[in-house]
């Protein structure tokens, strides 16, 4: 049966993958929703009217949106279908997105419920990153507890010595 921590990294995987691949879709086409579609180019256009450093470098409203949009579906679709490694270099950069997305929220002067579901997806994407990336505690399924009133094997070399045998010798000062 698998552990709670790989049903939990599962069902947060699909959960966001999917999330980000409506999100992207919606960036990219009016198919899913116009009304969305249109409130993601007035957003964007305010995004880059608010940076001019972006403009600057010939980036436009229309190619930050698609890009974006873009990586949240390749990204999306990683978190969701492919196993393995890339999952988590795809949550990176989608964590990395949301970070961008949420200070281009602040930089406009969005009021919080404008961007509460990317503060979110943010906090979810890194307790998975942080999930995935702990590694297994085995220790205590290799070597069991010994039962209570003995002391373990003595010949065993990995064994932790007891408190008195950690306690300094010699003098000890109090003042």
């Amino acid at each position: 049966m698998a552990s709670p921590r790989t049903i939990t990294v599962v069902a947060l995987s699909v959960a966001l993958g999917l999330f980000f691949v409506f999100m992207g879709t919606i960036k990219l086409t009016p198919r899913l929703s116009k009304d969305a579609y249109t409130e993601m180019k007035r957003a964007y256009k305010s995004y880059v009217r608010a940076l001019p450093l972006l403009k600057k470098m010939g980036i436009n409203s229309i190619l930050l949106r698609k890009s974006i949009g873009a990586l949240e579906v390749a990204c999306g679709i990683v978190m969701t279908l492919v196993p393995g490694r890339p999952k988590d270099v795809a949550n990176f950069f989608l964590l990395l997105l949301v970070l961008a997305v949420l200070f281009f929220h602040q930089l406009v002067g969005d009021p919080l419920k404008r961007y509460a579901h990317a503060l979110v997806f943010g906090i979810l994407l890194t307790c998975r990153l942080l999930i995935a990336r702990k590694p297994e505690d085995r220790s205590s399924e290799k070597k069991p507890l010994p039962p209570p009133g003995q002391a373990g094997n003595a010949g065993n070399a990995e064994e932790q010595p007891s408190l008195y045998e950690k306690a300094p010798q010699g003098k000890m000062k109090l003042s």
